[in-house]
């Protein structure tokens, strides 16, 4: 499948005006230029993807620094992002992060809508469900579709969170509350929708995908395979003793958070408690510029039955992107298939050496541009329990279902940042799959540092 990502040239012109100052002129542009007031960062979307069509559209990020003497703490934080495809992928968002509307409370707002035309999905409990590549791959004689590993989303998403001191005496303790609420619509790939405008030997055929035949064959249960409106409540602690939110470079952060979709605030069928536990901490190996940092994550389900596409969402405390999806792609195992690796519940290791190897003054911003060595792990440990007898018997069992083989899922890679006033930043990361299972490699494109 062909990609063209042209964010990838902005980052080149990024970098390129950070460092000509450097070069043309000979003086120290180093020292950091305090901000007031509104700023912004703005990037252009544009991708094409030979199923999805091409994406255009935009993202800004706006900070309010009041009268500078925070700097680089803001007052009020607002991210608009919009984005559509011409095969009718969408993403429309705003997010809203401030510690200064409510007195002495952190808030956070997130409303998106979010629509997905070929949403990846590989089945569950990682291993256990069989990934073909070939059936992928068009010169393959065992070819199927480009597309059946996919299904069709329309999400519709308000979330809220609070975040106060627990004591009067220790701002670094915290309690957490909010909800979530939910509106997911799910479906087969609009097989004729992609096709529209492509030459006959680009078109996709009109085959059964995975979404398909686990619908037909009730591995997805009636009452979910379509979707559901739900919303979930969580509370609990977050210990931050972080030096810096955006770029930490010591200290800790650690969460623990409950989260309950009781029954009769959506049409789901069952109530259902999840348990979300993450622990960040952060090195300073040389000042501010290196520094390594490392993130374990466990989330599982205490309680109650959970719908097929919500399982792949990790409970956050905020929203910094558009989704908290896991595990597989650029939140979570970078170079794993998206969503490759669902389960009732997960462990994830996030291990990443960071280095700040320039900064700049540039056009009276502050710039700056970093790299990162990572390696992420992670598997399922809690199981999604589903009912195989009925497989049908032209479709191979093995070539879909391998009972017990779940183990770690693990990626190695390299990454490139640029930072604007310290808050905004750009983020490219390249990871590599160690295993054939999980597809073979991924670069993203996105906002801020993974943890």
């Amino acid at each position: 499948m062909k990609r063209v990502n042209l964010v990838i040239l902005l980052l080149g012109f990024i970098f390129w005006i950070s460092i000509h100052p450097l070069i043309a002129q000979k003086k120290d542009t180093t020292k950091t230029k305090i901000k007031k007031g509104w700023t912004f960062g703005a990037l252009p979307v544009v991708a094409y993807d030979t199923d999805v069509g091409l994406q255009y559209g935009a993202l800004v990020n706006l900070f309010d620094y009041g009268d500078g003497s925070m700097y680089p703490d803001y007052r009020h934080s607002l991210y608009l992002e919009w984005s559509n495809t011409t095969k009718g992928s969408m993403i429309a968002r705003f997010y809203y992060d401030s510690e200064y509307l409510i007195p002495n409370i952190r808030f956070t707002a997130d409303v998106s809508y979010l629509t997905e035309k070929a949403l990846n999905f590989y089945g569950f409990n990682g291993y256990e469900a069989v990934y073909n590549p070939e059936w992928e791959e068009e010169n393959d004689p065992a070819y199927r579709s480009r597309v059946f590993y996919r299904h069709e989303r329309k999400m519709f998403r308000v979330m809220a969170g609070f975040q106060g001191n627990l004591t009067q005496n220790n701002d670094k303790l915290k309690w957490i509350a909010g909800f979530t609420y939910f509106n997911n619509k799910v479906g087969s790939v609009d097989i004729d929708r992609l096709n529209e405008g492509k030459d006959p030997d680009e078109m996709l055929p009109d085959t059964a995908g995975l979404y398909d035949l686990y619908k037909r064959n009730d591995v997805l249960l009636p009452s979910e395979a379509d979707g559901n409106q739900l919303t979930y409540l969580k509370g609990g602690l977050v210990y931050d003793g972080r030096d810096f939110d955006a770029y930490p470079t010591k200290g800790i952060w650690t969460e623990a958070v409950l989260s309950y979709s009781p029954k009769f605030l959506g049409d789901w069928e069952s109530s259902y408690l999840k348990f979300t536990f993450i622990h960040r901490q952060y090195f300073s190996l040389h000042k501010k510029d290196l520094v390594f940092a490392y993130r374990l994550a466990y989330q599982g389900t205490l309680a109650g039955e959970v719908p097929f596409h919500i399982q792949p969402h990790i409970v956050p405390i905020d929203m910094r992107s558009a989704t908290s999806q896991g595990l597989g792609g650029k939140l979570s195992l970078r170079g794993v298939l998206r969503n490759r690796v669902v389960g009732d519940g997960f462990v994830l290791g996030n291990f990443e050496f960071r280095w700040i190897f320039l900064r700049a003054v540039v056009f009276k911003q502050n710039l700056y541009v970093g790299t990162n060595l990572f390696f992420d792990t992670g598997r399922v440990v809690q199981s999604i329990e589903r009912d195989l007898s009925d497989w049908p018997e032209d479709e191979s069992f093995d070539q879909f279902f391998n009972p017990g083989s779940e183990s770690f899922h693990s990626t190695a890679g390299i990454g490139i940042k640029v930072g604007l006033n310290e808050n905004f930043v750009v983020s490219a990361d390249y990871g590599r799959a160690f295993d054939v299972g999980d597809g073979t490699s991924g670069f993203y494109i996105k906002l801020f540092w993974l943890f």
